[in-house]
């Protein structure tokens, strides 16, 4: 199959080094192509082509703006055991979702640029590298997936999926906002004996996947279940299999 050439409103002609200009226009002009990418990842750029923000959750940005613009990287990689996810662990002592891993990102900045536009990618390779040492230059962004929202945190957060062409040697940059950085195969997130039904003592129920000695669930959890369903890679699973989640989570 012929993967289609597109472009995407975020994308644009010249993609210029990483490292050029001044802190602030040192992402250049991030491009967004899935032109060379490796075959295993056409369902998954299917599933981003074609999936829409009620799909991938039921929070969604609040209509009256409200919020803080933020992104996070989707970074699919390929190790010894085939393809795989780049995740980090928070560290314990930050105020928003301390402890709990979840895919590189952060805040808009405003040197990143238009939320609008092309500032959620420039922000997801800046905050990608501060935390996990990521040379963004060894990454290919493909696609970018509808805004979404956590009400906890009141983030907006804009996720971009890009393939990790040249790997480089990542770790926690600082050990007060990042415990560990780690890679998840995703066979062992399509692995039924990996996954669960978190239960927060809110009621709040979600997908959980516990791999890496971590229990993934939450924001994270939720967009790795929606992109594994919609790229047909889910097995089946017990979903009444459940993780209990104390106050503090």
């Amino acid at each position: 199959m012929t993967r289609a050439s597109h472009t995407h409103d975020v994308q644009h002609e010249a993609h210029h080094d990483a490292q050029d200009g001044p802190h602030g226009t040192r992402y250049g002009a991030p491009a967004v192509t899935t032109a060379g990418l490796p075959g295993w990842l056409d369902p998954v750029v299917r599933a981003v082509e074609t999936v829409q923000p009620r799909q991938l959750s039921r929070f969604l940005p609040p209509e009256d703006g409200a919020g803080r613009q933020s992104a996070v990287l989707i970074l699919f990689g390929e190790g010894e055991r085939g393809p795989e996810l780049l995740l980090m662990e928070r560290a314990t002592s930050l105020r928003s979702h301390a402890g709990q891993p979840s895919f590189p990102g952060g805040a808009l900045d405003p040197e990143d640029g238009d939320p609008q536009a092309d500032g959620p990618l420039r922000a997801a390779l800046r905050e990608a590298e501060e935390e996990t040492g990521l040379d963004p230059r060894g990454v290919q962004l493909f696609g970018v997936l509808p805004k979404l929202y956590i009400p906890v945190s009141g983030f907006v957060v804009t996720p971009v999926l890009g393939w990790w062409r040249e790997p480089t040697p990542v770790d926690a940059v600082d050990p007060n906002e990042t415990a560990r950085v780690f890679t998840v195969p995703v066979a062992d997130l399509t692995d039924p004996a990996n996954r669960a039904t978190a239960i927060h003592p809110s009621g709040h129920r979600g997908p959980a996947f516990l791999v890496e000695s971590a229990l993934v669930w939450g924001f994270t959890a939720g967009i790795i279940d929606r992109l594994l369903h919609y790229a047909d890679w889910e097995r089946p699973w017990d979903q009444e299999k459940q993780v209990p989640l104390d106050w503090r989570a």
